[in-house]
């Protein structure tokens, strides 16, 4: 049964759109910038640090199940976060979030061996996939239609420029602290003033899609990317399959969300190994990895917004072809500044492709389980982590040679961008009437 909140109020009392929610829109940003500040604390300094927690030289694979856990774990809360949050609100998974990173910086301190930040990851998981997940859906519960592009791209701007920031912060607070000691202390401050935000300052934003759909509904009309024409109350199963498989869009979209995930579990851990391995420090792996989370980060409101005037597909196409290119000149270039051209170029890369694919998602989902066709989209996606994982990390173990997982993902990311270039439609017309 659902609680008072949950009740369907009437549309006036719920206005949708950035300027009339400006409050709530702050604060979700604020949560997932420390939700990525969380993140980004392990992205540099775990895998060049791996062999103090006995990680031996070449053991690829076994460094690489850390992200693992981290996909596997991620990717299924992202689903059950989704639909959970149809149920108890989206405020309440926000706070289950949180409360699962807790454990994570204890676990750090006092691990014995690489088989505990493994561990570790599997809370992180939790975390993100459902503190980040509900920031995403509460920004497109309180948003038009047409500011979906801007409003998903401030968010990713927010996650994934924090977690450029902890990426740097840790590296620095590591030289002066100790990896162990300044990787716990980063996490549990974040988390404790991340749960106390969430408790003082969010509101619930699932009252603001029951309103939009009876909106709709009332007023007989769809979106231009013809979500009123799919089902109105799936089951769990339904929509798992329909988003998966049977939807031609939705499929091309999950398939384009795996692939730029292996893409970034290639750069959170075998790019600053292999910058490493090219004589470069601790700190110069961190910057520069760093660059790559930061543009990532910083581009998205204006790769969100150009979205929002010409349409979700070109940017995402063109997303996956420009990553692509970023990591094939990876292993073509051989000094500090050719590696931060790279940087930058796979960060615009990203920056085109993710925030987009978010936005087609809300485009093309029903208000009612808009939450749930999220969830399964970014339950592939960061399945894509695990997936990357291994393949990459089994390539280079077989090969001895880390620039080979450069140039099978540079493939992939090709012929994933002619998937989605063949396959789906537009999901946005930018001539809709707001």
């Amino acid at each position: 049964m659902r609680n008072d909140t949950m009740a369907t109020p009437p549309a006036a009392a719920y206005p949708r759109g950035i300027r009339e929610n400006l409050n709530q829109f702050i604060q979700q940003a604020i949560q997932v910038f420390l939700v990525g500040l969380v993140i980004g604390m392990e992205r540099n300094v775990l895998p060049v640090l791996s062999n103090q927690f006995g990680v031996a030289s070449g053991s690829f694979l076994y460094l690489m199940g850390f992200v693992v856990s981290f996909g596997l774990v991620k990717g299924m809360l992202n689903f059950v976060a989704g639909r959970l949050s149809e149920r108890i609100g989206r405020k309440k998974v926000l706070l289950l979030g949180w409360l699962a990173a807790f454990p994570i910086p204890f676990m750090i301190l006092y691990a014995d061996n690489w088989n505990w930040i493994i561990a570790a990851n599997v809370f992180l998981g939790i975390n993100q996939g459902f503190a980040w997940s509900m920031t995403v859906t509460s920004k497109a519960d309180i948003t038009h239609p047409w500011q979906r592009g801007f409003a998903t791209g401030i968010n990713e701007f927010a996650g994934y420029a924090a977690a450029g920031i902890g990426g740097l912060a840790t590296a620095w607070l590591t030289l002066r602290y100790g990896a162990r000691e300044a990787l716990a202390g980063f996490t549990l401050v974040t988390a404790g003033t991340g749960l106390l935000m969430a408790l003082a300052f969010v509101r619930e934003t699932l009252p603001w899609a029951t309103s939009e759909s009876r909106e709709r509904a009332s007023a007989n009309t769809g979106q231009s990317s013809g979500w009123a024409e799919l089902p109105a109350h799936p089951g769990t199963r339904d929509i798992f399959v329909l988003v998966s498989f049977r939807h031609p869009t939705f499929r091309a979209l999950c398939q384009a969300g795996v692939s730029n995930k292996i893409a970034d579990a290639l750069l959170w851990v075998l790019f600053p190994l292999y910058l490493h391995d090219q004589g470069l420090d601790l700190l110069q792996t961190g910057s520069i990895s760093g660059i790559y989370a930061l543009v990532w980060g910083a581009a998205q409101p204006a790769t969100g917004a150009l979205s929002d005037r010409i349409g979700r597909k070109i940017p995402v196409v063109g997303g996956l072809w420009l990553l692509a290119a970023g990591i094939a000149s990876v292993p073509l270039v051989h000094d500090a500044g050719g590696w931060t051209v790279s940087a930058i170029v796979m960060g615009l890369g990203m920056a085109l492709l993710y925030p987009n694919l978010i936005a087609a998602m809300t485009d093309l989902a029903p208000p009612l389980w808009r939450s749930s066709a999220l969830g399964t989209y970014r339950y592939w996606r960061d399945t894509g982590y695990a997936i990357g994982a291994i393949v990459l990390g089994l390539t280079a173990q077989a090969s001895h040679a880390l620039a080979d997982a450069f140039w099978l993902t540079t493939g992939l990311l090709l012929l994933s961008g002619l998937h989605v270039a063949v396959t789906a439609r537009e999901t946005h017309n930018p001539r809709q009437t707001r």
